[in-house]
């Protein structure tokens, strides 16, 4: 497999200038230092995820039943606060960071985590990729076909993964430059602030949802019927609960209530977008072309996994908030392993990237985030 980054030359000028020359080394992704040896790669990293395994168990299930039952103490704190703001503005306050904490709970550590099958060995009836639904306008059956299926399996393969750009930003040369890509640095500031509706829209293209083209995802066989009537049944859920619901059970207060939900899910999306753009579009993540990709062994996977990801440095609480998405590389390796995990795993991981020659792409969180903001900046020009 022919693992690079791309460049499309018919984009660069023959004689570039000392500066587009040093803009060009600034944004290129640094190539590994070698191919490693796929089969023993796989080995490797097999054995590291082996040994988890066997150790996933009744620690791991109390974990998330832990952080299940705080993020309802924060939630159900949130609402309370949010009605008590009359009397002291600050308690307001408290009640929006409070909700918020518990809309990133849910969707992070919680919702994504548990869709993705990491618990599923619990055989807990709610605690279950199939039947939990998390608080975001996403629904959740959307979001496994394509992000669990497309997205984890042709991470960052152009014209596969549609996670790459999101199908707003273009953040490589593997896409022809555009007039609207000039401004779309405040697109993806829009993204950010309405991401739970980017998420939710994303399988869809919007011919499909509102022309009625008669497409059907190829694994699921969905109809374009069944993915309006999902998007924007899931969507009005959420608009009624939190900004007609609630807001009336506060009856005088309810601007009160009202102004606080928008906030605490204002928060969240900027949040949850952040720590995922700095998961999958740093300056030093790599993007890969269908055919160099076709009949990969699973070693490959690894190595194209690894080098399309990045992790954020970070504390305890940190990395809670994130999900452990700040073990971007972990999780694309490992999806299905219970995400606490990924913080022993790192270390394993990153001594056999070293022994590969491999680049194992971390940094701080304002280093990573930089790094996101060059690359959107970067290619919104020719």
């Amino acid at each position: 497999m022919n693992t690079r980054v791309l460049i499309n030359t018919e984009n660069l000028q023959e004689a570039p200038s000392q500066t587009d020359a040093r803009l060009q080394q600034a944004t290129t992704p640094p190539q590994s230092v070698s191919k490693p040896d796929y089969d023993m790669l796989e080995a490797q990293l097999d054995a590291i995820k082996s040994e988890v395994k066997d150790k996933i168990g009744a620690e791991d299930a109390a974990y998330i039943r832990r952080i299940i039952l705080i993020q309802r103490i924060c939630e159900w704190s949130g609402r309370i606060l949010l009605m008590l703001g009359f009397l002291q503005p600050l308690l307001w306050v408290a009640g929006v960071l409070s909700l918020a904490a518990a809309k990133i709970l849910d969707n992070m550590e919680i919702g994504h985590n548990v869709m993705h099958g990491q618990y599923d060995w619990m055989n807990d009836s709610h605690i279950n990729s199939k039947r939990y639904e998390w608080d975001i306008a996403c629904d959740g059956a959307s979001w496994n076909r394509v992000h669990n299926y497309e997205h984890h399996t042709y991470t960052n393969i152009i014209g596969k993964d549609r996670d790459f750009g999101y199908g707003l930003l273009r953040l490589s040369n593997d896409f022809r430059w555009r007039v609207k890509n000039l401004w779309q640095f405040a697109t993806y500031i829009l993204l950010s602030v309405m991401f739970q509706w980017g998420v939710s829209y994303h399988e869809m293209a919007a011919e499909r949802v509102f022309f009625g083209k008669k497409k059907k995802n190829r694994k699921n066989q969905v109809t374009h019927s069944e993915l309006k009537k999902h998007f924007f049944s899931k969507g009005a859920r959420q608009l009624v609960k939190d900004y007609v619901l609630f807001p009336l059970l506060a009856g005088p207060l309810f601007l009160w209530v009202l102004s606080g939900n928008l906030i605490a899910n204002l928060l969240r999306n900027l949040w949850t977008s952040t720590i995922i753009f700095c998961g999958h579009f740093t300056g030093d993540v790599e993007t890969f072309k269908a055919e160099d990709c076709k009949n990969e062994t699973r070693g490959q996977w690894y190595y194209r996994q690894a080098l399309g990801s990045s992790n954020i440095k970070g504390g305890n609480l940190f990395h809670i908030l994130t999900g452990h998405l700040s073990f971007q590389v972990e999780h694309h390796l490992f999806p299905d392993i219970p995400a606490r995990r990924y913080r022993e795993m790192a270390p394993k991981v990153q001594a056999v990237f070293k022994q590969h020659g491999m680049h194992y792409n971390t940094g701080s969180f304002w280093k990573q985030y930089t790094s996101v903001l060059k690359r959107i900046v970067r290619y919104s020009f020719p």
